[in-house]
């Protein structure tokens, strides 16, 4: 019996593949178990991009409120130059947001495959016939070759998303108090920002991490606060 037929039957008997006349077959429990690998190495769902985006756009969208509403009664800033200010300092967080994932997701990210491609190239070494042990080692090659791109597409989507969540995360309170009077503008816009950081992350955070809601959310509620008030005050003493 081939390693491959060994390695077939062994997947079989753990209930990963079917293997019918020749033809092999995935299971349910081996669909959700590649789909796993596959998270894990490519980084396909987006769990830290969505979660600092909805974070980072919740901050930004409290901050530029706040600030404008405490503006309003102490310097003569126009409409226009209010709305300027608010997108400008959206739009700088947003674009940070996407540079920072993108470099940072890619570089991490290849340190990460070189040092496990490192690793399986010393497992490798230990196979006694040289021609085995060259062609393992080309497969390696190859396949961590192909990892590499996929890992540079990932991040790239994973940067757009965090880029966009963050801009729409704030930009929807923001315009919502832009546009109406000062007590209600501000009570609907603050209110937005609550049912965003106080319902969508902290369900999404809660199912991901599968913590109870009731921590995740005194947790996140917690972090928001203590930045805000942070960058409330460095404005303050700037």
């Amino acid at each position: 019996m081939s390693e491959l037929e060994e390695a077939l039957q062994e997947m079989a008997s753990e209930g990963l593949i079917n293997v019918n006349n020749g033809t092999v077959q995935l299971t349910e429990q081996g669909l959700k178990l590649g789909k796993e690998w596959k998270s894990l190495l490519l980084k396909k769902e987006p769990i830290l991009e969505v979660v600092a985006g909805l974070v980072d756009g919740s901050i930004t969208a409290l901050v530029v409120i706040l600030s404008a509403f405490i503006a309003a009664f102490t310097s003569a800033l126009s409409p226009t130059q209010t709305v300027f200010a608010a997108f400008l300092t959206l739009s700088a967080v947003a674009i940070t947001n996407f540079s920072s994932f993108l470099l940072g997701g890619i570089t991490e990210d290849l340190a990460d495959i070189h040092t496990l491609q490192t690793l399986m190239n010393f497992s490798l070494s230990d196979i006694p016939d040289k021609k085995e042990r060259a062609k393992s080692l080309l497969v390696v090659k190859k396949l961590f070759t192909l990892l590499s791109k996929e890992i540079h597409r990932s991040n790239v989507y994973a940067a757009i998303t965090c880029g966009t969540t963050t801009f729409v995360t704030g930009c929807i309170p923001i315009i919502t108090y832009l546009l109406l009077s000062s007590p209600l503008g501000i009570f609907l816009s603050l209110t937005m920002v609550g049912v965003i950081v106080g319902i969508f992350l902290v369900r999404y955070r809660s199912k991901k991490t599968r913590v109870n809601w009731k921590t995740t959310l005194v947790e996140t509620i917690g972090i928001v606060v203590i930045a805000t008030v942070a960058s409330l005050l460095l404005g303050i003493m700037a």
